[in-house]
């Protein structure tokens, strides 16, 4: 193994918690936009509570948090792929097979994000990492 490769297998678990950070951080937009009109989302203007966006966006709320934090990562991170899954296959899959034709590439890719987050954890930069050493 050269320099560089002993580099990177270093830095990997630090490189898995800044994905799990930033994806958390992006993720996060969606509930933020709902709830709090910012980033401002035309299709969020009318929120009515209990329906299915505005369900959708409490369980964004909270998984996105603690996503964030590192918190209960692997089954936080399993609850929000099957969310994204459901999110994909109800709002876009009709439309398109293709993600991309059918404006379902986000929920796409964050569905697989987070279910390779619920098999390789939150990485050390996490709370989980703070809670087992206690």
């Amino acid at each position: 193994m050269n320099g560089l490769e002993r580099l990177a297998s270093s830095l990997q678990p630090y490189a898995l918690s800044l994905l799990r950070i930033a994806v958390a951080l992006a993720f996060l937009e969606h509930p933020l936009a709902k709830f709090f009109g910012f980033p401002h989302v035309a299709a969020f203007d009318n929120l009515q509570p209990y329906s299915l966006p505005w369900t959708a966006g409490v369980i964004e709320l909270i998984g996105g948090t603690l996503l964030l934090l590192g918190l209960f990562s692997r089954p936080v991170a399993f609850i929000l792929a099957g969310e994204m899954a459901f999110a994909y296959f109800i709002s876009h899959a009709p439309r398109n097979f293709f993600p991309i034709l059918n404006n379902g590439l986000p929920a796409f890719l964050y569905c697989f994000t987070f279910f390779y987050l619920a098999f390789a954890g939150p990485g050390p930069l996490s709370l989980d990492r703070l809670r087992k050493r206690g």
